[in-house]
């Protein structure tokens, strides 16, 4: 089965309170079975326009990655991503 993918690029403007989003979210991927592939680091943009941070978090499987998005429980999480921070996102299935 294909696993599944959160690929997000963000744009911080208040590392304070996204630093508690960050602290959030870390236990609430782990009971959902995510795992940071990609969190920050180093990028070089080759082609096209995107914000300063890339987050790639992996998944299982496309429903459970796309279940954890939708839970109630990460709604509640990114109501305080979004006040710290705003990106693009998109859900994806693996290869």
């Amino acid at each position: 089965m294909a696993k599944g993918y959160w690929i997000v690029h963000i744009d911080v403007a208040d590392a304070t309170a996204y630093d508690v989003y960050r602290k959030a979210v870390a236990p609430f991927l782990a009971a959902n079975h995510g795992a940071f592939l990609v969190r920050g680091g180093k990028a070089k943009l080759v082609e096209g326009a995107l914000k300063p941070r890339h987050v790639v978090i992996e998944f299982p499987d496309y429903d459970t990655a796309l279940a954890a998005y939708e839970s109630e429980e990460y709604q509640a999480i990114k109501a305080i991503r979004l006040k710290a921070a705003s990106g693009d996102g998109v859900v994806v299935e693996g290869a």
